[in-house]
């Protein structure tokens, strides 16, 4: 039974760190320090994705579901299981990973541009004081 809530807990907290990837720039709008783990964590998407190395919530995971007596995710990992092919159609994957790349960039620019305007705006007010 425990086995069985720390692979779904695992597979939850994936899904988040997926979503983070994907709209952590975002949040950084509103709270800058959440650039840097935003950051952080889409270089070791982007690392991910080349297959070099394990991402350690699939092991996890796997480790998990093993001693639960489940079936282990696809070989492509928690992408092939969970989204690839059900989120989306698997045709659709090179369009689905440059729509997030696109996704993420226009959040990190938004992020420049608005950092920008809050130090041009600081710098306006202090000149007037």
């Amino acid at each position: 039974m425990i086995y069985h809530v720390l692979w779904q807990t695992v597979m939850v907290v994936h899904f988040l760190v997926i979503a983070y990837i994907a709209l952590g720039g975002y949040l950084a709008w509103r709270w800058p320090r959440l650039i840097w783990p935003s950051l952080g964590f889409a270089v070791w998407g982007a690392i991910q994705l080349t297959g070099v190395v394990e991402c350690p919530l699939t092991a996890l995971e796997n480790w998990a579901r093993e001693r639960a007596g489940a079936r282990l995710l696809e070989p492509g990992g928690f992408i092939d299981t969970y989204l690839t092919g059900v989120v989306y159609p698997t045709r659709y994957l090179t369009e689905v990973r440059v729509a997030i790349i696109v996704v993420v960039a226009v959040s990190w620019i938004g992020f420049a541009v608005i950092r920008h305007r809050r130090h041009v705006a600081g710098k306006s007010q202090t000149s007037i004081a």
